[in-house]
């Protein structure tokens, strides 16, 4: 019986520097568009930023002088402080509302074998493909319809509807990601089905529904078009903020644009850990 050694061709020297050039140019080219895009997006907040502490009572780039006039005109004017807590309430409510209900409607989709389900799925996802006007208008005529326009009940049932969305699909990966196999043991023990959701299913997706609902929050937060359409008398940062900008320019503005660009990087660098706190877990 004869054998065949088996011949190993080392790749020839030339190849090997071409590919790994080749591989520096893409991961270069790679690195440029990525700044580029970067530096597109948060280009305006760096001009926003400056000169919210200009002196100047006309918007100017770069900014003349260093004052905190316009941050302190924010938090003395009565009409913004009212704002402030308006939209604070509300997103607080709002985001908590949708969480609750988003949360529960992800799980039946997810763990849910019923007929129609990825219609209904469908339909929950709307509100983030529909054009924001045109959700406004049947918001405006809903509401209308049932007597609800223009009180603050409806529109915390406005937000609450824009909220879910991030929910249900955020919740929906995080428990198609848990182990169904431990809600059938904690069946199986004896567990009633508000026990295994309470101390087993909940305890287990707490990153992901503390996500969640800060992008319930963020979105009732910063909803302007809905807002306008269904608010009436009630009056939002990014309502009082549109409405200042449809009379004047005022400097204001860009104090209020900073805050709220601060506030949001805040809550993206506590939904980044959340998410890899959530990946650990599930890991």
């Amino acid at each position: 019986m004869t054998t065949q050694a088996s011949t190993f061709q080392l790749p020839k020297k030339s190849s090997y520097h071409a590919d790994l050039f080749i591989r520096k140019i893409n991961k270069f080219v790679l690195t440029v568009v990525s700044i580029s895009a970067l530096l597109f997006l948060v280009l305006p907040a760096l001009i926003v930023i400056p000169m919210s502490f200009s002196e100047s009572t006309s918007l100017r780039f770069p900014p003349e002088g260093f004052s905190l006039r316009w941050y302190i005109q924010v938090f003395s004017d009565p009409l913004w402080i009212s704002a402030i807590k308006t939209s604070i309430v509300l997103a607080l409510i709002s985001s908590t509302l949708a969480l609750i209900l988003g949360s529960l409607s992800a799980y039946g989709l997810t763990r849910g074998t019923f007929k129609g389900r990825d219609i209904l799925q469908s339909n929950f996802i709307a509100p983030l493909i529909i054009p924001a006007v045109i959700l406004s208008v049947a918001l405006y005529l809903a509401l209308a319809f049932v007597g609800l326009l223009g009180s603050f009940t409806g529109l915390l049932i406005a937000h609450t509807i824009l909220g879910i969305p991030y929910v249900v699909l955020i919740m929906s990966v995080a428990i198609r990601s848990f182990d169904i196999r431990i809600e059938q043991v904690a069946f199986t023990l004896g567990a009633s089905w508000r026990t295994m959701l309470l101390r087993v299913l909940l305890p287990n997706l707490l990153p992901s529904a503390l996500a969640a609902w800060i992008f319930a929050f963020v979105t009732s937060f910063d909803e302007v078009v809905v807002t306008k359409f269904i608010a009436g008398r009630y009056e939002t940062v990014p309502k009082k903020m549109f409405n200042e900008l449809v009379l004047q320019i005022n400097p204001v503005i860009t104090a209020l644009a900073t805050v709220l660009i601060v506030m949001s990087l805040f809550l993206i660098a506590i939904v980044a850990r959340l998410n890899q706190k959530s990946q650990t877990n599930a890991g």
